[in-house]
């Protein structure tokens, strides 16, 4: 702006407003695609815990496939017992993992709170403005 009084008209100041907070907005929304991005990075390592677990409950389920193969070919109780407690382990543990993953994921907070708070305060600096 230049110093001493200025000639402009209503309209012109207006538009003048009109562009500036346009181009506010348009900061705040891209500020909030960065947050939302980096919040989300966040996740991707609690998604990478439950495909973890998967992978844990599947050997499980494979180890027990053997238990039940081995229990049925040979009848002796020592090997198909191991196959078994062998299957309830990672079971257990698959288990643990994913409950953990579902529990870190669901508390994960993707809002990107700091350029929603900054828009507020925007709005009440146009609204400031213009009165």
């Amino acid at each position: 702006m230049a110093a001493g009084q200025d000639n402009r008209s209503l309209g012109e100041l207006f538009a003048e407003l009109a562009r500036e907070t346009s181009t506010l907005v348009r900061q705040e929304l891209r500020q909030a695609g960065t947050e939302v991005g980096l919040r989300a990075s966040g996740v991707g390592k609690d998604v990478g815990l439950l495909a973890a677990g998967l992978a844990i409950g599947y050997a499980a389920f494979l180890a027990l496939v053997a238990a039940i193969i081995t229990g049925l070919v040979d009848i002796g109780l020592d090997w198909w017992l191991a196959a078994l407690l062998v299957s309830v382990v990672l079971g257990g543990l698959a288990y643990a993992a994913i409950a953990r993953a579902r529990a870190a994921i669901g508390r994960a907070d993707l809002l990107p709170r700091h350029a929603m708070e900054n828009l507020k305060e925007d709005q009440e600096w146009a609204k400031e403005q213009i009165s």
